[in-house]
């Protein structure tokens, strides 16, 4: 490359150097001008896309380390969270086996509260039944008492008459007068 960019750049080579004019050899002016323009880029780009690079490749590598960082957060906030729910998990099975426990002595409680309750029913039932029948016994008492009495006194009535009458009166009154008197 160098001798061909030395045989455009040498004065021997160009016949109308020492003048200003127009070359319309394509071939030659085409590889004249890409090599300037190549050479200006390499001299003056090389700087600019080294820099853009570099620019370029700490970006990619800050988001590297941040990306990094980011996971190792990610991990122990993964860390804590498992943690956590390991311990929502021992505090969620122990009140579930207090709650059944609990519901067990309610349970328990319920049916021996229920057995008291029968049991005082049945004593009350008890109780009336009793009672009914006292009731129903003196009732009884009374009527046989009260049929009794009408019957003595059908029979007195019909074997009384009236000085036997009489004279029972006298006699209660009698005793009715010395039981006053005392």
């Amino acid at each position: 490359m160098k001798n061909v960019t030395d045989s455009f750049l040498s004065w021997g080579y160009w016949p109308s150097a020492g003048s200003f004019g127009f070359n319309t050899d394509i071939l030659s002016t085409n590889l004249i001008n890409l090599s300037v323009v190549l050479g200006v880029l390499i001299f003056f780009g090389k700087g600019v896309l080294s820099d853009l690079l570099d620019n370029r490749k700490q970006r990619i590598l800050n988001t590297i380390r941040n990306s990094e960082e980011l996971r190792g957060g990610a991990i122990e906030q993964l860390e804590k969270v498992r943690a956590r729910l390991r311990k929502v998990q021992l505090e969620a099975d122990q009140f579930r086996v207090n709650g059944y426990s609990e519901i067990e002595k309610e349970k328990l409680n319920l049916i021996n509260s229920s057995y008291k309750t029968l049991e005082q029913l049945e004593n009350y039932k008890n109780e009336t039944i009793q009672f009914e029948q006292q009731r129903v016994i003196n009732q009884v008492q009374q009527r046989v008492f009260q049929q009794a009495l009408r019957g003595a006194l059908g029979t007195l009535n019909s074997c009384l008459n009236s000085e036997l009458h009489l004279r029972t009166i006298s006699a209660n009154i009698n005793m009715l007068g010395s039981i006053k008197e005392n």
